[in-house]
């Protein structure tokens, strides 16, 4: 298990939003730093988005028959890279570095109950503070869930933040003037390692194309000869 990732801001590491996504939660929680490029930015990262095209090119992505496929070919363009690919000294990555085979850190699934913190989750959320504009009916929006913090607040700007000890949303001014206190009943251990925090909002699929009737399905001509 790493100690660091290096993320980008798509799905599922990052979102539109301003508050971290349940899997970086997770992540913060099994003790792994999370490190988000700056948007627009991926000179930031510029090796591994090297490394990615690379991998695209050498996979020849468009000629995969379907996803099963695709990972084999990016699977193995990995390990080349990685294991086959004279680097440093006509070295290959694995060889010059050894070391980054394995962190030291292991991790099982079984294990993880045990392991996973969910004060560490909650000290990192707690490092944020977001602001939300009051709706008519006197709600916010918080993980695309409405959240009623009173209609004398309604359009004004409050700035939202966590209450680590207690699990619960502070609803404040800029000052740090407490309006209102939200049970965080989402932040708990199972919603977060489930990654099931946040209401994910599904975009309709198609609409079913409408069946062609057969003649003998169609009504009878009664407008005569």
């Amino acid at each position: 298990m790493p100690m660091r990732v290096r993320v980008d801001n798509g799905s599922p590491w990052g979102s539109a939003g301003d508050l971290p996504t349940e899997l970086a939660l997770w992540l913060f929680g099994l003790g792994v730093e999370v490190i988000w490029n700056p948007p627009r930015r991926p000179q930031d990262n510029g090796v591994i988005e090297r490394s990615q095209g690379t991998g695209k090119r050498w996979a020849e992505t468009a000629t995969c028959a379907d996803a099963a496929e695709l990972q084999r070919r990016i699977d193995e363009m990995d390990r080349i890279q990685r294991e086959v690919y004279p680097c440093i000294g006509g070295k290959s990555r694995t060889e010059a570095f050894p070391e980054l085979e394995h962190s030291g850190r292991h991790y099982r699934a079984e294990d993880e109950a045990a392991s996973w913190s969910l004060p560490a989750a909650l000290a990192h959320l707690a490092t944020y503070c977001v602001q939300r504009e009051v709706d008519e009916g006197g709600c916010i929006s918080l993980g695309n869930r409405s959240r009623y913090v009173g209609t004398p607040l309604k359009g004004k700007r409050v700035c939202v933040s966590l209450d680590p000890y207690e699990v619960a949303w502070l609803v404040h001014d800029a000052a740090g003037v407490c309006y209102h206190r939200l049970e965080a009943g989402e932040l708990s251990a199972e919603r977060i390692t489930g990654l099931d925090v946040s209401r994910h909002r599904h975009r309709p699929g198609p609409r079913p194309r409408r069946r062609q009737r057969t003649a003998a399905e169609l009504p009878a001509n009664n407008c005569g000869a």
